[in-house]
């Protein structure tokens, strides 16, 4: 019996968390394969269902967790649960509501923020889970839906290009970090908002307001210790980041150029 319950608590890159893991990856590789002779309507309103669902889900994910009594005696110093803080504007989580819009829209610039960044923030917050979300039988709500929608995160930004809907070239950069600081501080006055309203004292989407121990964070607050200024040398990281990912896609298409046609 102890075996099977320590199959069940979940750590960062234990048995059931490369389970997981493996599961969605594959979940996106079949999706990818099933929708590759589709047209691109179609993908992109798989896509945007998909994120639609991912959202339902997370709204009864926390809903569960307003409930849960264990969660909120964990984050008691952190004046437990909030529905005015767990809103979907983190930087993982604002991709189920700005995937939808990239698509629809063919923002080149969106699709960039939500390739690059949701994925990325969803990985931060499953290696480096919260309190209470570590260490935790998956068996419980909070357990579900907190991975289950941190992966559902990661494999929908990576749809974009799986699905064949976006494909990062270098010239977009510049525009993709301008939207990442366009959207960040429009979440930075969202906090702004909720903190002088009285709705969330401690607001702090996207940390524009504070580091809440970041140890990176921690240091530009440091150099620069003014809300949401402090996350300018961010962008610095951000552009590395971008063009690091980019590179292959640009090699891949090179190569694909260089190839000679054998036209009959």
């Amino acid at each position: 019996m102890n075996d099977v319950a320590d199959f069940r608590i979940v750590h960062p890159f234990n048995g059931i968390f490369c389970l997981m893991l493996g599961f969605f990856a594959l979940l996106l590789v079949l999706s990818a394969l099933a929708l590759r002779r589709k047209s691109a309507t179609v993908r992109e309103h798989v896509l945007i269902a998909a994120c639609l669902v991912t959202l339902i889900g997370y709204f009864v994910y926390k809903h569960f967790l307003s409930l849960d009594t264990d969660y909120n005696v964990i984050t008691a110093a952190m004046g437990g649960f909030n529905w005015w803080g767990e809103l979907p504007l983190q930087l993982c989580n604002i991709n189920m509501l700005l995937i939808p819009l990239a698509v629809w829209r063919r923002s080149r610039p969106l699709q960039c923020f939500c390739f690059f960044l949701g994925p990325l923030g969803a990985l931060m917050a499953l290696v480096m889970p919260g309190n209470g979300f570590d260490g935790y039988s998956l068996l419980l709500p909070r357990m579900l839906g907190y991975y289950g929608t941190h992966f559902m995160i990661i494999i929908e930004g990576l749809a974009l290009v799986a699905f064949g809907l976006f494909r990062p070239r270098f010239r977009d950069l510049p525009r993709a970090v301008l939207a990442a600081l366009a959207i960040s501080f429009c979440v930075f006055l969202i906090d702004l908002f909720l903190r002088r309203t009285g709705l969330h004292p401690k607001a702090n989407y996207f940390f524009a307001m504070e580091p809440e121990g970041n140890f990176l964070l921690e240091i530009f607050h440091r150099w620069i210790p003014v809300p949401f200024l402090y996350l300018l040398p961010c962008t610095l990281i951000l552009g590395v980041y971008m063009l690091l990912v980019t590179t292959p896609f640009a090699i891949a298409d090179r190569l694909r150029e260089r190839k000679p046609s054998h036209a009959v």
